[in-house]
């Protein structure tokens, strides 16, 4: 019986994983005294039978590459889990080569350089932390890899934030090195707007690259980065609850078969 009941016991953890809710877009989150609303973002991956959209995480890969690398790495990820956005093995291979990684030692017990291949992890902007913070001004960018998952409000913070640079109000006055962010917490971040005018970026697709559109595209790729086993965990859940209702059917059914003669 043990088996049956562990199988019984994995499928109502996983179907409970898929059914629970997360922080739903728009709701406040407390920063001290502070209450930021986020705005209602409707991305596709949203729910639980939301999807990522390919193409969009083409574009935003596309921006992390040509303009968000320059500052963060995403160390948990290497060129050929790019396949799971759509990409394939040719053009991973034509887009890792791009870079030049450190390898070694080799036969001169010498470090060396080389193209990146598919294996090989994204390239780090910086040798090394310390060398990040001397070129930011003391600041550490974060690194991007699960950095959706990492944050209150997940998908729906990144792309606020990433829209939420303006003016500080009247009467508010921004550190030096600082910029304000209306829904960054306390305002002032560090990072300047890194998606700051329109057309920016240019896509392949012909899509129009607004900001908000750019915002949309990166946090997709960024969720995707996060949770790439999203969608699979979400049809297994599927399975899960369709299991779990049959049987549960056939449970009453033999319970109805067995004690019908009592009544």
């Amino acid at each position: 019986m043990r088996p049956l009941f562990t199988t019984v016991k994995a499928a109502a953890v996983a179907a409970a994983l898929f059914l629970a809710p997360a922080l739903g877009a728009g709701e406040a989150r407390a920063q001290g005294h502070d209450v930021i609303n986020l705005p209602d973002t409707k991305f596709t991956f949203d729910g639980p039978f939301g999807t990522f959209d390919r193409a969009s995480a083409q574009r935003g890969f596309q921006i992390y590459k040509e303009v968000c690398s320059s500052c963060h790495s995403m160390r948990q990820l290497s060129y050929r889990h790019l396949t799971g956005i759509g990409l394939n093995a040719a053009q991973i291979a034509a887009l890792a080569s791009q870079f030049q990684v450190q390898d070694g030692p080799n036969d001169n017990g010498e470090m060396f350089e080389r193209p990146a291949r598919a294996a090989d992890h994204f390239r780090r902007p910086f040798a090394n932390d310390a060398a990040a913070r001397a070129a930011n001004n003391g600041a550490l960018p974060p690194d991007l890899s699960v950095i959706v998952k990492a944050r209150e409000g997940g998908a729906d913070y990144i792309h606020a934030l990433l829209t939420g640079y303006e003016e500080p109000p009247p009467g508010v006055t921004v550190a030096e090195g600082m910029n304000y962010n209306k829904y960054f917490p306390g305002h002032q971040i560090a990072m300047a707007a890194p998606l700051n005018t329109d057309g920016q970026v240019e896509f392949a697709d012909g899509t129009n690259g607004t900001i908000d559109q750019m915002a949309t595209d990166v946090t997709t790729f960024l969720s995707w980065a996060a949770e790439p086993e999203l969608e699979q965990r979400r049809a297994m859940g599927v399975r899960m609850v369709i299991f779990l209702s049959i049987l549960g059917g056939l449970a009453y059914a033999v319970k109805r078969k067995l004690w019908a003669d009592l009544h």
